[in-house]
């Protein structure tokens, strides 16, 4: 029989590398400070050096390592050099969390260029499959397995108004991380998606803001309130540890119970 018997702490994450694109703010820098949390040395990617700095700062207060790297996860050469740094700055990365995203503009479909359509999917579908695929790499390289998560949406399982490009790359998300689930099981890799509700970050402020939108969404989450990017470290830590180490090919809705009421 397999030993299947869990760490002395199987959220002690001293020795884990792990990456989180998108990592300078909201939900990405919520995961990040989780990990860090738990002794992870993180790496967070994210297009604004300002933002990535300041984010950096904040996570270097764990006394654990930070690497802060610009990097546009559309841009396939960049993505494999922001990689290759990793694995010279700290061999082999343990965990991956494909977090960078768009919205986009409300656009009706019928109004929709193709152009527009691809500036979406290019960072939420594309820079994913790019970020996941890069890490997946350094992990069968490696050879001790891994966890690789994308962050999907609730858009991936409801209809978006004005919203094709960001729907369609979060669904596209869930079945690539069931996809990779399955394919990289025999190395030890393990794949998973997480799906936020309604998240209040520098994305959705604005709208959260607005009162006729408040009154009509807020109600139907049981929770009554919006989450906030903390409430994502805890899964991240989990999801990096051992103590998932047989979890994976699942969506985890971290919603406030919105999807089910």
């Amino acid at each position: 029989m397999t030993d299947t018997a869990p760490p002395a702490d199987p959220f002690d994450l001293i020795g884990h590398v792990s990456v989180v694109s998108g990592g300078g703010s909201g939900i990405g820098l919520g995961m990040a400070h989780g990990l860090a949390r738990a002794g992870a040395s993180v790496v967070i990617f994210g297009r604004s050096a300002d933002r990535l700095h300041t984010a950096a700062e904040q996570l270097r207060e764990y006394g654990r390592p930070v690497l802060a790297l610009p990097c546009d996860v559309t841009d396939e050469q960049a993505v494999t050099d922001a990689m290759a740094r990793i694995h010279r700055e700290f061999g082999s990365l343990d965990s991956c969390f494909a977090n960078a995203g768009v919205r986009g503009r409300f656009t009706p479909l019928l109004d929709t260029s193709l152009a527009e359509f691809r500036s979406v999917t290019g960072v939420d579908l594309d820079g994913v499959f790019l970020t996941l695929r890069e890490a997946a790499r350094q992990m069968v390289d490696a050879g001790r397995g891994g966890s690789l998560v994308g962050v999907s949406s609730l858009g991936a399982f409801q209809g978006m108004p004005r919203q094709a490009a960001y729907a369609a790359s979060k669904a596209g998300v869930t079945s690539l991380m069931d996809t990779l689930a399955v394919e990289l099981a025999r190395h030890g890799i393990r794949a998973n998606t997480i799906a936020p509700g309604w998240f209040d970050t520098d994305m959705t402020s604005a709208g959260l803001a607005d009162e006729r939108f408040s009154a009509r969404v807020l109600p139907r989450v049981p929770a009554r309130r919006w989450g906030g990017p903390g409430d994502l470290a805890g899964v991240a830590v989990y999801l990096a540890s051992p103590a998932s180490s047989y979890h994976t090919a699942d969506v985890l809705r971290i919603d406030g119970g919105y999807l089910k009421f």
